[in-house]
């Protein structure tokens, strides 16, 4: 169960420090990642299947901001009042846009690059690479959308829109955190560490090596996005298998701020990767004042963090 300060949904001073951390993440997370695609869309040596990736990762959090924070705002206010299937929209938008497949898509490219070369050009063409993309996008919304098909709680008195009370607990634990995490994220755990194993092992490691590079950023990506929603998911194992505990409000405030500030954090993830952020937006303000070749292969190792 959840504490009393439920019951009153947030008190004064939690409610204000919630709010005013959830509008910065939100600021962060638009401008930073619409930088990230700014930088990749403005130069077609930038235009790579990892990148396209990446770009597809980065409008998913620039949703996030725009969409996703709004949404949680609300329902944590428990807003609507006394609208079930509009509290079920918002609900489903929030794990609609959180997906981990455009990761899991990203593991397999870098698999694909790495240790299988020559299948490489064939199996991820553009063509593919926005096919999968196209793929990921539909079942992260079709496993979003699950509460609106009756898994859901069908509560006496849909006062509040609060997320806890709307969505049943098995859902959360054995379909999104089992299924549509874990799942996923053992798979890519066991790419990466295929690919480091391989590579270490192999003769001609320096032809590897920016290769091999680029797979550690990504999987530190991976690794980012695990560690920020963790505790949110591990709470929502304790409400399903501990119904008596009690688990104060403050605590789930945070993990879900946690949670949302992975968007705002991969930018800065980037940036600390590319050593100066100021050096991408260099990179793109001069982009059409300076020769495409070295600007273009400067700005592409920067994003890759080289």
């Amino acid at each position: 169960v959840l504490d009393s300060s439920t019951t009153t949904l947030f008190q004064p001073l939690l409610k204000g420090l919630y709010i005013t951390t959830e509008l910065i993440i939100a600021v962060l997370a638009i401008i930073g990642n619409f930088l990230v695609c700014l930088a990749i869309t403005r130069n077609k040596k930038l235009r790579t299947v990892t990148n396209y990736f990446l770009v597809s990762l980065a409008v998913s959090d620039i949703l996030v901001g725009l969409v996703a924070i709004p949404c949680a705002m609300l329902t944590d206010l428990g807003r609507p009042h006394h609208n079930l299937p509009l509290c079920l929209v918002l609900l489903s938008m929030l794990m609609a846009l959180t997906s981990i497949l455009s990761l899991l898509a990203v593991a397999a490219e870098r698999y694909m690059a790495i240790l299988l070369p020559f299948q490489y050009q064939h199996v991820m063409s553009p063509r593919n690479a926005h096919l999968a993309l196209l793929v990921t996008w539909g079942l992260g919304a079709i496993s979003g959308t699950v509460p609106l098909m009756n898994w859901n709680r069908q509560p006496a008195h849909a006062d509040y829109c609060i997320f806890p009370c709307m969505v049943d607990m098995s859902y959360m634990v054995y379909f999104n955190f089992f299924c549509c995490l874990l799942v996923p994220l053992a798979a890519m755990f066991i790419i990466y560490g295929h690919i480091f194993l391989t590579v270490q092992s192999s003769v001609a490691k320096s032809n590897m090596r920016k290769e091999l590079g680029k797979a550690t950023f990504l999987f530190l990506v991976l690794f980012l996005f695990m560690v920020c929603w963790m505790p949110i998911h591990i709470i929502n194992c304790v409400l399903l298998f501990c119904p008596r505990c009690e688990v104060p409000m403050s605590l789930i405030v945070a993990a879900i701020l946690f949670s949302h500030a992975n968007s705002a954090l991969n930018p800065i993830l980037y940036a600390y990767r590319m050593r100066s952020f100021r050096h991408t937006l260099t990179g793109i303000r001069h982009m059409d004042s300076e020769p495409e070749s070295e600007n273009s292969h400067e700005v592409e190792l920067l994003l890759l963090g080289f």
